[in-house]
C-alpha cells in the first residue's frame, strides 16, 4: 500500500508516470526504506494508465463486495415487513436477560478488585 500511495501522491503533484527515484524520494521523507521489487511491480503495473480510470474501476469492483451483517439486516427488514420485526423484538429480549444477569454477579458480595 506504501508504493501505491506514493505513486498516488506523486501523480497528483503532477507526475504523469511517476519514476522509481520519485517514489524514493516521497517513501524516504516519512522514513520509509524502499523495496526496489515491490515499487517496480507498483510502477509496472500502472504504467501508461490513467489513476483517475484506475481509482474509477477500483470503485466498481467494491460495489460487489458484500458489506456484511447490516447489509443482510436491513434487506430481510425491508422484505419481511412485520414478520422481520419480531426476531429483532426477540433479539432485544434476550440481550436484556443477558445484561440482567451480568448484573446480579455484582452482588455476590466480591469483586474482581477487593
Amino acid at each position: 500500500m506504501r508504493y501505491i500511495a506514493a505513486y498516488l501522491l506523486a501523480a497528483l503533484g503532477g507526475t504523469e508516470n511517476p519514476s522509481s527515484k520519485e517514489l524514493k524520494k516521497i517513501l524516504d521523507s516519512v522514513g520509509i526504506e524502499a523495496d526496489d521489487t515491490r515499487m517496480d511491480k507498483v510502477i509496472n503495473e500502472l504504467s501508461g494508465k490513467n489513476v483517475q480510470d484506475v481509482i474509477a474501476q477500483g470503485y466498481g469492483k467494491l460495489a460487489s463486495v458484500p458489506a456484511g451483517g447490516s447489509v443482510a439486516v436491513s434487506s430481510s427488514a425491508a422484505s419481511g415487513g412485520p414478520a422481520a420485526a419480531a426476531p429483532a423484538a426477540a433479539e432485544e429480549k434476550k440481550e436484556e436477560k443477558k445484561e440482567e444477569s451480568e448484573e446480579s454477579d455484582d452482588d455476590m458480595g466480591f469483586g474482581l478488585f477487593d
